[in-house]
């Protein structure tokens, strides 16, 4: 594996604001976001085969009154899990559809229209119709601005002649846990952009 770069190192108090660690399998393939707290534990259970990334933490704990010492662990921004060799399966787990990340995949633009909205003013649109056998799947969703999902109604764009304008598409794992977190650090943004598929609407942004 390639050596990360010098880490930075941030003394951090316990506290919830603490930025989600990005945990791997062993084969470097992403799992999951986790607390501060989780990344604690796989520390502390020696669970934890490597670390990447140029962010490293050090969390802070109680005094030991024997010694005077305070407990410290360090975590890196990036981990990897030891016993969680399943690349395959955990890229080709089709992750939770909602809104927030659908809206996200298709970049806040209306399928239909072709307009970019705030979250409040799109909605997810089925493009067969739940009504007419279609089911509440990625490749069967769009985002949808309210004007654009009345006018549709309860039919398929080719009876409402209304055109698509993009296709849709399932994220795998890595483009999932990038829609889904808000506040990714550059170098877990960095390692997860690695492993989008090339067709991705986020990345071709």
């Amino acid at each position: 594996m390639q050596e990360p770069p010098s880490p930075s190192i941030v003394h951090e108090p316990r506290r919830s604001t603490h930025p989600w660690i990005l945990t791997l399998d062993a084969n470097g393939v992403p799992h999951r976001w986790v607390s501060w707290q989780h990344a604690v534990f796989y520390h502390s259970k020696d669970l934890v085969a490597w670390v990447a990334g140029s962010h490293e933490f050090e969390i802070r704990g109680g005094i030991n009154r024997l010694t005077g010492e305070q407990s410290c662990i360090r975590t890196n921004s990036i981990i990897a899990i030891k016993g969680r060799s399943h690349a395959h399966k955990l890229q080709t787990a089709v992750p939770p559809l909602n809104n927030r990340e659908l809206f996200h995949r298709d970049r806040s633009i209306c399928g239909y229209c072709g307009g970019e909205f705030s979250y409040q003013k799109l909605t997810r649109d089925h493009i067969v119709p739940v009504s007419q056998g279609g089911r509440d799947l990625w490749m069967n969703v769009v985002t949808c601005c309210r004007p654009c999902n009345q006018r549709k109604s309860g039919r398929t764009p080719e009876q409402a002649r209304m055109q698509l304008l993009y296709t849709p598409y399932v994220p795998n794992k890595a483009e999932y846990l990038i829609l889904s977190n808000r506040n990714i650090l550059a170098d877990q943004m960095d390692f997860l952009a690695q492993h989008v598929n090339a067709n991705s609407r986020w990345k071709a942004a």
